[in-house]
């Protein structure tokens, strides 16, 4: 008997929305609770680590966002065919995911401190060039990050680079081989009807 997975998150992208792009991409059905943030309070000192998204499977309450993306990716096989795949896509996750996401949110709505932003700007400005760098290099050139097929690590790049562009559009064209990552998880079949049919979370980059 297949597991039930639960997600729970507010209705924005950022961190539970890689998640949610696995779980499309793979076709597996799972329970979609979007929190408004005026829900969240109460709710929050019932979580196991005070935070969100949380994700349950037949009972058990799993925390952390790359956490749980990572065990869903396990759980759908797009974690990577072997070992050495699996090193290479948690890399870049590690890579790309935490400090873009940490910093990301002032430059998107998150303050109306004009001087704060062009503080954070200037960082965001090197790290998007420092990690999309390393990245470009490290990158497969066939429109994955790691081997010949879509992994979670494509998908978690996907939804940062939608950041990036809203942020500073054309960004991308710097990258020519993550451009292509880009493109290739935008056009998988499943991605695209997700996008289509406006289930990925709102523009704000959440909390």
């Amino acid at each position: 008997m297949a597991p039930k997975y639960k997600l729970t998150y507010f209705d924005v992208r950022s961190r539970g929305e890689p998640t949610r792009l696995i779980f499309a991409a793979a076709g597996v059905e799972y329970e979609d609770v979007r929190l408004t943030f005026e829900e969240w309070p109460p709710i929050k000192p019932t979580t196991p680590m005070g935070n969100l998204p949380i994700l349950e499977v037949d009972g058990v309450t799993l925390s952390q966002s790359m956490s749980i993306a990572r065990f869903v990716a396990r759980e759908t096989g797009l974690d990577g065919k072997n070992k050495l795949e699996r090193a290479h896509a948690d890399a870049f996750v590690d890579e790309l995911e935490e400090p873009l996401a940490a910093k990301l949110p002032v430059l998107l709505g998150f303050t109306t401190d004009e001087k704060e932003k062009e503080e954070k700007a200037k960082e965001v400005d090197q790290l998007i060039e420092e990690k999309l760098g390393k990245c470009e290099k490290l990158s497969g050139s066939n429109g994955y990050l790691v081997g010949n097929s879509l992994l979670w690590c494509d998908l978690v790049f996907y939804n940062i680079a939608y950041y990036i562009e809203v942020y500073k559009p054309g960004t991308l064209q710097n990258y020519p081989k993550l451009a292509k990552v880009y493109a290739t998880v935008k056009a998988n079949p499943r991605i695209a009807k997700w996008i289509a049919e406006g289930q990925a979370g709102h523009y704000q980059y959440g909390v």
